[in-house]
């Protein structure tokens, strides 16, 4: 058994880097919650968009349903010439051992809530040409799930534990951060005495907002952010992490996954929810605004 997840871990290193972002598996996770809860208004009106795919002249990445449209924005990226200036937008790590300030890391709004505030303007603005409202809709589904995963806003001068080695239980030597984006993420999806892809009441979505206003993206950064710096960080490398210096590398044992894939869920589920809150405001009359406390 050692030696079969010896060699998974080989076949995961050797794929492209962009085919590991809450990898495919979670970004089409939360975008079928989403569309399990928008109005059916909505789900219409998404689908106009979407047959204008090819308008976007990205035949190597069609987006067909929502599920593509949230994995979009990562496919582009590897045609760097044309889309690398968008990479800054699916983050923005705020340090965790300093105080969280919504303003930093954000110069010229080329960070994540930043772009889910844009995102959401341009495709409520039903005067602008459908490939930009399409692609307006790819990029806020995308980053409205980047911002719930913690280590696109917590670090600690890591690239959001990009810089930190980590054995996941018995597979050796990956990347924290790639943990939470991909074999963490997809095990917090398939667990759960219930399917995660539903449609919620309105005391769940209540319990997942957190007391959370409404479309308030610099919020969302900040749980995400609380998440890194109590859960992840001290959970990983068993220390108060701001005490000193971590190390470069650590093992999550079966109770440090244990205790973390709950908290997974819990995000890739509200993330679903906000995103359905976001594309039905952004699709009715007179749209709520999307707010970035701080900005």
């Amino acid at each position: 058994m050692r030696a079969f997840f010896l060699s998974l871990a080989a076949v995961l290193f050797a794929l492209p880097a962009a085919a590991l972002a809450w990898g495919g598996f979670g970004h089409d996770t939360t975008a079928e919650i989403a569309e399990a809860n928008i109005a059916p208004s909505s789900r219409a009106k998404i689908a106009r968009l979407i047959a204008a795919d090819t308008s976007l002249g990205t035949p190597e990445c069609r987006i067909r349903n929502l599920g593509d449209a949230a994995n979009w924005p990562d496919c582009v990226r590897r045609t760097r010439w044309r889309w690398g200036y968008t990479a800054a937008w699916h983050y923005r790590t705020a340090p965790i051992c300093q105080e969280y300030n919504a303003r930093r890391n954000c110069s010229g709004g080329n960070c994540v809530t930043a772009q889910i505030e844009r995102s959401h303007r341009l495709l409520a603005d039903e005067s602008l040409p459908t490939a930009i409202r399409l692609e307006a809709l790819a990029f806020m589904v995308h980053f409205a799930g980047d911002v719930h995963m913690p280590l696109h806003s917590g670090d600690k001068d890591d690239r959001g534990a990009n810089d930190r080695r980590a054995d996941y239980g018995i597979v050796p030597d990956m990347n924290l951060h790639w943990i939470w984006d991909g074999p963490l993420a997809e095990r917090a999806i398939t667990s759960g005495a219930r399917p995660i892809v539903r449609r919620y009441s309105a005391g769940e979505r209540g319990d997942l907002s957190g007391g959370a206003a409404p479309h308030d993206v610099g919020e969302w950064g900040r749980e995400s952010w609380q998440i890194a710096r109590e859960v992840i960080y001290p959970l990983a490398f068993d220390t108060a992490p701001c005490a000193g210096e971590l190390p470069k590398a650590t093992k999550l044992t079966q109770e440090d996954i244990a205790t973390m894939v709950p908290i997974a869920r819990r995000r890739v589920q509200q993330a679903g929810i906000r995103i359905a809150d976001l594309l039905d405001s952004a699709f009715a009359p007179g749209p709520l605004q999307v707010e970035e406390r701080g900005r």
